[in-house]
């Protein structure tokens, strides 16, 4: 089962460095212009990811996971495969955010989601799990 608590990337400061930018609770619910209850919801229903960074240990979500109209819809269902092969969240955030040269869009597993590249990350997490 999972758990909704965010992981600290205190624990593991590769991750907090891995991923470009971080934002707040109340950074995110007035980027979408929701309640920060909402936003706790997100992240407590794994609609995104959150983890505790800097030096105040604030939990925070990649910037990268939510626009201006909320979580982007392709990251629930790369999620749950991702856990569904063994994957912690801190490992999910790791996979998600380093560099692999060989996607069809040079960068991460995360630019190629953006880039519209979701059935191929979604085949490259199944093979995780095996």
């Amino acid at each position: 089962m999972w758990h909704a608590a965010p992981v600290t990337a205190a624990a593991n400061p590769d991750l907090e460095a891995l991923v470009e930018s971080w934002s707040t609770v109340p950074d995110l619910a007035e980027r979408a212009g929701v309640r920060l209850s909402d936003v706790r919801g997100w992240i407590e229903d794994r609609l995104v990811l959150a983890a505790r960074v800097g030096a105040r240990h604030v939990v925070a979500v990649p910037s990268a996971f939510v626009d201006e109209r909320g979580p982007l819809a392709v990251l629930r269902g790369t999620f749950t495969v991702l856990a569904d092969g063994g994957l912690s969240d801190e490992e999910i955030l790791t996979w998600l955010f380093t560099r692999d040269e060989t996607l069809p869009v040079p960068g991460t597993p995360m630019d190629n989601l953006l880039a519209g590249h979701k059935t191929e990350i979604r085949r490259r997490a199944m093979e995780l799990a095996i």
